[in-house]
């Protein structure tokens, strides 16, 4: 029977290299490493949604545009718009990530929504991964 090796990123072979930093900033120290590109790739993702579009400066198209739907009253349609603008989102600045499902779970008591990203790694980790915000 056959077993396919999956591929190793190249910057995954030096165990004691950090890749980049962690996001989110809530360490003792001032920045928690990376060590591997999935985890980096995830701090990615996350930055990526938490910053609006414009609001880097010499990268006016970084970011997404979800804190416009924000003070929209929480509806079917809501999470469904967030749903599908995280989705285009993520498909054209992330070609190396196969976004496979995104669940947007309203909380009516509280007014507020839980965003969980399922995803996979194209060519890396065949692991599914999860984001939580």
């Amino acid at each position: 029977m056959a077993y396919r090796v999956p591929n190793i990123n190249p910057l995954d072979v030096g165990q004691r290299v950090a890749i980049g930093v962690s996001i989110p900033f809530n360490q003792p120290q001032v920045f928690t490493q990376t060590y591997t590109t999935s985890d980096q790739i995830k701090s990615n993702i996350i930055n990526f949604i938490l910053t609006s579009k414009g609001e880097r400066v010499l990268n006016p198209n970084f970011g997404t545009d979800i804190r416009q739907q924000l003070f929209e009253s929480l509806s079917p349609t809501t999470t469904d718009n967030i749903s599908s603008l995280l989705k285009e989102e993520l498909k054209t600045n992330f070609p190396s990530v196969l976004v496979n499902e995104i669940l947007v779970i309203p909380q009516y008591d509280t007014n507020s929504i839980f965003i969980t990203i399922n995803y996979s790694i194209l060519g890396g980790n065949p692991n599914t991964l999860n984001i939580t915000l």
